[in-house]
C-alpha cells in the first residue's frame, strides 16, 4: 500500500474540514474548485473569497451577543474592521455589508472613507476609531471629516503630547476621544513596555492634569491591545485584568467614559490541527468585565473589538505551480514555484508566520519531504517548515507526470499585499500575481473575476523612471 498524501492527512487530522474538501483528487477551498480557477486564470494568483469575510463577522458578533445575553450584560458589542489589514475596495466593501464600524491608522485612511461615502457604501453616522500616530496631516483630516458630518468619530490618544497637538488644531470645538493604555510585553520580548499608548500607572494622573476639566475633550473610551493576541494564557488575562480595572477606576472620575476597546487579536487557523475555543474566550471576556464592573459599582461599558486578520485572513489563498524539482543532495529536495515567496507571502520569511500549506492535486501520490523555493535570487526566498517535525511533506513529483503539481498557501488574506507593497517594485522585478476574487450572486452561485492582472513590464519601467 502506498503512503499517499491523502493517507497522511486523513490519519493526522480530521479531514475534510471547514473550508477544505476533495473532489476527484483536487482540493476544494470553501466549495470553490481550484482546478477550475487554475485552468481559467493560470498561476500564480492570489484568491479572495468574499463570503468568508461575512461569515467571520457574523460568528464573532453572534458569540458576543450570546455572551452578553447570558450574563445580563448592559453594554453593547461593536465590531470594527481594521482597514490596514487589507485596504482593497472589494475587501472593505464586503466588511461594510455586515454593518461594521471602521478603525483607521493613517491620514490616507480618511481619504478611503471619503471615497466609500461617495460611492454610497457607508453613511456619515458610521462609528470610526482613529488609531495610530497622529501627524498634523492625520489630525487635520480627522477634524475636517468631523466638520463634514461624520459625528461618530473617536480619536484615540496614543501619547500625552497628542493632547496638546490635537487641541491646538481644534479651533474651540469639543470632540470625543479615547485613551490607549500601554501594555507590558511578554517576558521573551526585546523590550518591556509597548511603545504604543500611555503607561497604566500614569494614565489616571494624566486625566486629572490635562483632561478632567478640559472643555475640548469628552473622554469616551479606554483602549488597550495585547500584541500576542487574545489567548487563554496567564499573560493575556493579566493584561486584560489590568485594563478592565483601570477602566473602572477611570469611570469613577470620568462620567463621559462609557466604552472599553479590547483591540484585536483573535487568531485564525494556520494549520489543519488548529484548535481555539472562541465561544469560551468570548464568554470569559464578557463575564469578567461584568464581574469587575459590578464589584466596582460602575455600569457595564460598551465593548469594542478591532478585528483585521480575523476578519479577512481565512478568506485568502495564494496558488502556485511547481515548475521544477531539484534534488540538491541526498536529503534535500526543492520544489521551485512560479513566483517569489518573499514577495507574495512576506511575513512567512520576515516574522516566521505559518499558513496552511496543501497541494491542489496529486493527493493519491506518494508523499515526500520537500523545501519550497521561489524564483528570486535571494537565499531567503523559501518556505520549509510545517507541522510534521518542522518539515514539509507534499506529493511526489515524478518525471513524465502529465500534470504539474499545484500548491496553495491558505488563509493568506491579511497583510500580505500591504507588507509587500502591491503594485510597486518587487524583489528581482518579479511581478505581483493577479488577484482573483470569488463571490456569490443573489442565487448563491459562485461568481469569479480578475480584480487586478499580473504587473506588466511597462508598469514597472514607468515606476522606475525608464519611461
Amino acid at each position: 500500500m502506498k503512503n499517499t498524501y491523502f493517507n497522511l492527512i486523513d490519519q493526522s487530522y480530521y479531514f475534510p474540514q471547514d473550508g477544505f474538501d476533495l473532489n476527484d483528487d483536487y482540493l476544494m477551498f470553501n466549495g470553490i474548485s481550484l482546478k477550475y480557477l487554475i485552468e481559467k486564470y493560470g498561476t500564480p494568483f492570489r484568491l479572495m473569497y468574499l463570503p468568508k469575510i461575512g461569515d467571520q463577522i457574523k460568528k464573532a458578533r453572534n458569540l458576543f451577543n450570546r455572551a452578553i445575553k447570558a450574563n445580563n450584560y448592559q453594554g453593547s458589542y461593536n465590531y470594527c474592521y481594521v482597514t490596514k489589514c487589507s485596504h482593497f475596495h472589494h475587501v472593505v466593501s464586503a466588511a461594510l455589508k455586515q454593518k461594521v464600524n471602521l478603525e483607521t491608522s493613517s491620514a490616507f485612511d480618511i481619504d478611503l472613507i471619503r471615497r466609500l461615502h461617495k460611492k454610497g457604501e457607508l453613511k456619515k453616522d458610521i462609528l470610526i476609531i482613529h488609531n495610530g500616530y497622529k501627524t498634523d496631516e492625520y489630525i487635520n483630516k480627522i477634524l475636517q471629516l468631523q466638520e463634514d458630518g461624520f459625528s461618530n468619530s473617536i480619536i484615540i490618544l496614543d501619547s500625552p503630547t497628542e493632547i496638546d497637538r490635537v487641541q491646538s488644531l481644534l479651533k474651540g470645538r469639543t470632540i470625543d476621544i479615547g485613551i490607549r493604555m500601554a501594555i507590558d510585553e511578554e517576558p521573551q520580548s526585546s523590550y518591556y513596555t509597548s511603545r504604543l499608548g500611555i503607561r497604566h500607572t500614569e494614565l489616571i494622573e494624566l486625566y486629572n492634569d490635562k483632561l478632567k476639566d478640559n472643555k475640548s475633550f469628552n473622554v469616551k473610551m479606554l483602549h488597550f491591545f495585547v500584541d500576542s493576541g487574545i489567548k487563554d494564557s496567564l499573560y493575556y488575562w493579566g493584561e486584560f485584568q489590568k485594563g478592565v480595572k483601570l477602566y473602572t477606576e477611570l469611570k469613577k472620575i470620568c462620567p463621559t467614559l462609557d466604552s472599553l476597546n479590547l483591540g484585536g487579536g483573535f487568531p485564525i487557523r494556520n494549520h489543519l490541527g488548529f484548535e481555539y475555543d472562541y465561544e469560551y474566550m468570548i464568554r470569559e471576556i464578557v463575564r469578567s468585565i461584568k464581574e469587575y464592573c459590578t464589584e466596582a459599582n460602575v455600569p457595564d461599558p460598551h465593548i469594542f473589538t478591532e478585528f483585521g486578520k480575523y476578519t479577512v485572513g481565512e478568506a485568502g489563498a495564494t496558488i502556485f505551480k511547481v515548475i521544477e524539482q531539484k534534488q540538491q543532495n541526498d536529503t534535500e529536495r526543492w520544489y521551485i514555484v512560479d513566483n517569489s515567496l518573499m514577495n507574495t507571502i512576506p511575513d512567512a520569511w520576515s516574522i516566521n508566520e505559518k499558513f496552511i500549506l496543501l497541494p491542489v492535486n496529486k493527493w493519491n501520490k506518494e508523499y515526500v519531504r520537500a523545501n519550497i523555493g521561489g524564483i528570486s535570487c535571494d537565499h531567503s526566498d523559501y518556505y520549509n517548515s510545517e507541522d510534521f517535525n518542522q518539515q514539509i511533506l507534499l506529493p511526489k513529483v515524478e518525471e513524465g507526470d502529465k500534470e504539474p503539481l499545484y500548491i496553495g498557501f491558505f488563509h493568506t488574506g491579511a497583510y500580505q499585499d500591504a507588507i509587500s507593497g502591491y503594485g510597486g517594485i518587487k524583489h528581482c522585478l518579479i511581478p505581483a500575481p493577479k488577484i482573483v476574487v470569488v463571490d456569490k450572486d443573489k442565487k448563491g452561485n459562485f461568481v469569479d473575476f480578475v480584480y487586478r492582472n499580473e504587473q506588466t513590464v511597462e508598469e514597472m519601467m514607468t515606476i522606475l523612471g525608464y519611461e
